[in-house]
């Protein structure tokens, strides 16, 4: 199957679900994070990066939210980057595997953050380890891909508004289809 048919399967199938308490679906989650990064005149390989960020909550791609949800963390960002690896380069997988650290990062290095995230954001913190240390902050940033990352992380957050008029799948096929590298 063409890969971007299967993306747009996972979000119209398994995106139709609940995310974690969050007011919109998966899908308008992951829609939106596109959205806000094409808004910002992102490049195209960023826009996908915000698009797919959480593509590894989905059973259909890797591991689903099961464990998330059971309190423990599912790996979403590297399961989910490392799925993606099969069709996409790695400026569209990094920020996606490195999402998660981003919000780790985010709340140790810039004061006010951790107010900022929903309520369920801050249970997976917690799930996912909690704010950096300043050394694993220090770490972070020197990482390929982790400036990327944050802005990916920006927008994640900011993509959970039941009122935002949020694009289909369809809207973002031309440009997942010109980053593909493996069909």
């Amino acid at each position: 199957m063409n890969p971007i048919d299967l993306l747009a399967e996972l979000f119209t199938g398994e995106g139709s679900a609940e995310y974690l308490g969050e007011a919109v679906t998966q899908a308008e989650h992951m829609l939106q994070a596109g959205a806000l990064a094409e808004a910002a005149g992102a490049p195209p390989h960023l826009v996908a990066a915000a698009l797919l960020h959480d593509i590894g909550h989905f059973h259909g791609a890797v591991t689903g939210r099961d464990l998330m949800e059971g309190g423990h963390d599912n790996r979403h960002s590297h399961t989910g980057a490392d799925w993606l690896a099969r069709y996409f380069g790695p400026e569209v997988t990094e920020p996606v595997r490195l999402h998660v650290a981003a919000k780790r990062y985010l709340c140790t290095v810039e004061p006010g953050y951790f107010r900022l995230l929903s309520e369920a954001s801050v249970h997976t913190l917690k799930v996912q380890g909690g704010p950096m240390s300043p050394d694993q902050a220090r770490e972070f940033a020197a990482l390929p891909g982790s400036r990327d990352a944050v802005a990916v992380r920006r927008w994640d957050e900011q993509a959970k508004d039941p009122e935002f008029a949020t694009p289909n799948f369809e809207h973002f096929r031309p440009l997942l289809e010109s980053l593909l590298t493996h069909a």
